[in-house]
């Protein structure tokens, strides 16, 4: 039944590809965009501070070992989480995108190949963020509707945090939301499982959005910072709660 069903949502993402890849050379001769960087624009940067929490936000391109892992520590808190999941990262790991989703987390919107999108068109942007869409959609589509709609929010997190005006009036027209965040790990880059933590935890207050990777370090730092969070009486959730949508 399991391997039938990931037949059937391999095949509804394979068209989602090739109606991507069509429309992709449509509009590659299109203008590139103003490629303005927009240090604000709409985007929002933390949450509600009357929260009580805060979310650990967690980009996803690669690092598959490491992505269960993460959402099993954070559920054995009875916490949640969002994952921001790259469209090329979940084509390939559908069964994952699924268990995710059916254990209540997030699954948002991160685009579909990690490209600059202060560089791309409005046709460009709307292809990335459309088709990450679509197949997040018909990944799940075995999943009962309460459970898919809300592992679905529309929340848009930009690729290496590049923003234009081009991106916001796309997200704009299809209703996302688009999220920075109020502190950055960087823990791809960074290995170092306690400069996570650090970074994670320094003067943290309810609202905060904290940006983090699958990684071998993150792994090992998280039970750190989970415990940190709940010293301080707070707790992590979706990105969705603590903005108070």
């Amino acid at each position: 039944m399991k391997e039938r069903r990931f037949r059937t949502v391999t095949a509804n993402i394979v068209i989602c590809v090739v109606l991507g890849a069509v429309l992709a050379t449509t509009v590659a001769a299109l203008s590139s965009g103003s490629g303005e960087v927009i240090l604000a624009g709409n985007a929002v940067y933390e949450g509600d501070p009357e929260s009580g929490r805060v979310a650990l936000m967690f980009n996803v391109y690669e690092g598959t070992e490491y992505v269960e892992e993460i959402a099993a520590l954070i559920a054995d808190r009875g916490w949640n989480t969002t994952f921001f999941v790259g469209g090329k990262w979940a084509e390939r790991n559908g069964d994952a995108v699924v268990r995710l989703a059916a254990q209540g987390f997030e699954l948002a919107n991160h685009g579909y190949l990690h490209r600059d999108h202060a560089a791309l068109s409005r046709e460009q942007n709307r292809a990335e963020i459309l088709l990450t869409e679509k197949l997040l959609a018909a990944t799940l589509s075995d999943l009962d509707e309460t459970t898919r709609e809300a592992a679905l929010p529309k929340l848009f997190a930009p690729p290496s945090g590049s923003m234009g005006e081009a991106m916001f009036d796309v997200c704009d027209s299809l209703g996302y939301t688009v999220v920075m965040w109020t502190r950055d790990t960087i823990d791809w880059r960074d290995h170092d499982s306690a400069l996570i933590t650090e970074r994670a935890l320094k003067d943290i207050k309810a609202g905060d959005l904290i940006l983090m990777h699958p990684t071998a370090e993150t792994v090992k730092a998280l039970p750190a910072i989970l415990d940190g969070i709940a010293s301080t009486g707070l707790a992590a959730d979706t990105v969705t709660t603590v903005l108070s949508l």
